[in-house]
């Protein structure tokens, strides 16, 4: 489902991007294969390589595979061999390349974004890049973005992790700044050196914003994925976390004024972070869940469930394991914004509506907001800006009562 297959100029084969085992689903590395079109046994061309593998295409003459290549915190463009062999690395800088096409002369255009630059189309000549579009150059020339800075740091158990900081344009060393920790969602999925509008927003406002890549991300393997299956918000709860620590011991980040929040998986985690530690002062839990025993039936994953969690009836402990947050929404004290769209089938918002009549039973102070007509992704214009807009003032509200930087002692 990720990408569609690929044939051969003369016909005769068909690149593919394979999945692994169906018991890891979507935490399985997709790896580069090439099949006889008229049927036969598959070959991986980088068996070795494991790292997903994804939207093959042929070189003009039929003799290299082109494809992206996720790597940590990175997706470039390589190429290999038909029949297999050594990867070349045709584009490696610290960006995300999400789609390219190549001409039957053989020149390539890439759709490519980094920290600085929203997605644009680009001819790669040479290992050069060449801007093909200007639509955003206007918008971009008067402002003042912030810079993308990758950081390691180890979590509880020694774990080493990777993710990123954001400082505000105009930081100031020495002082320490009100933090946002954003959370990725997938939970099979990363944050990447490309451009971030809502931690540029973030940083304009005076924020610091930390991102980690926890395990459970993709970038780093099949291993690395696999750690919290049937185990969410426990190692990559503890990771993003050690994130925090981190930055806070850089003495970037105002300990007292911690925000927390994400989409999707990233507000189910978020859930789960604000359960088990009080140090935020806001949140903000985007079509997310807690009561994981409530999705089975109502959202897409039915088959994912069974296969990760086992049914509810036979796997009971594991349900009600993951179900912590909801079931113990009584050590939540963050005070916490919910948001989904209305018709979003992928992560329903009951979920979201249940965590937020639980934390108003309990008397915390909590919003819900819902988009109408609107599914997973928020992408009417008007209600797209109108959640940026909410984002900025309930972090503002609990994290910006000072309104300025502390000076650190």
């Amino acid at each position: 489902w990720s990408s569609r297959p690929a044939w051969s100029p003369d016909g005769k084969f068909i690149a593919y991007s394979q999945g692994g085992s169906p018991k890891l689903i979507y935490y399985a590395t997709y790896q580069l294969a090439v099949i006889p079109a008229a049927g036969g046994a598959p070959k991986l061309l980088l068996p070795s390589l494991d790292r997903n593998m994804t939207q093959p295409q042929w070189s003009a003459e039929g003799a290299a595979i082109y494809f992206l290549l996720e790597e940590d915190r990175t997706t470039l463009l390589a190429k290999v061999a038909a029949n297999g062999g050594a990867i070349e690395r045709v584009m490696n800088a610290r960006a995300e390349v999400s789609g390219f096409d190549l001409s039957a002369q053989g020149k390539m255009a890439l759709l490519l974004t980094d920290p600085q630059t929203p997605n644009n189309v680009f001819a790669l000549e040479n290992s050069t890049l060449r801007a093909l579009a200007h639509h955003n150059d206007n918008w971009l020339a008067p402002l003042k973005l912030a810079t993308l800075e990758e950081i390691t740091f180890q979590s509880k158990d020694g774990a080493s992790l990777n993710g990123f900081v954001v400082k505000p344009p105009d930081y100031q060393p020495g002082k320490k700044y009100p933090a946002i920790l954003r959370i990725h969602g997938g939970p099979v999925w990363q944050f990447m050196n490309n451009f971030m509008f809502d931690w540029q927003l973030f940083a304009a406002r005076g924020y610091v914003v930390i991102a980690a890549n926890p395990r459970g991300s993709s970038g780093r393997g099949e291993k690395f994925s696999t750690v919290i299956y049937a185990d969410w918000g426990n190692k990559d709860a503890q990771d993003v976390l050690a994130a925090v620590d981190h930055v806070v011991a850089q003495g970037l980040a105002e300990p007292a004024r911690l925000g927390v929040g994400g989409w999707s998986y990233g507000g189910i985690l978020t859930n789960y972070v604000i359960a088990q530690d009080q140090r935020f002062k806001a949140a903000i839990s985007g079509s997310g869940a807690s009561n994981i025993l409530a999705g089975y039936g109502t959202d897409q994953y039915i088959r994912e469930y069974e296969t990760e969690l086992g049914a509810p009836w036979t796997s009971t402990e594991t349900w009600l394991k993951l179900s912590r947050p909801f079931l113990h929404a009584d050590r939540i004290t963050t005070p916490t914004l919910f948001l989904c769209g209305k018709e979003d089938f992928n992560v329903p918002l009951l979920n979201s509506e249940q965590m937020y009549q639980a934390l108003k039973s309990l008397g915390r102070d909590t919003q819900l907001i819902i988009y109408p007509d609107q599914y997973h992704g928020i992408t009417k214009p008007s209600y797209a800006r109108d959640r940026l807009e909410r984002y900025l003032a309930w972090y503002d509200k609990y994290l910006m009562q000072n309104n300025a930087p502390t000076a650190t002692k």
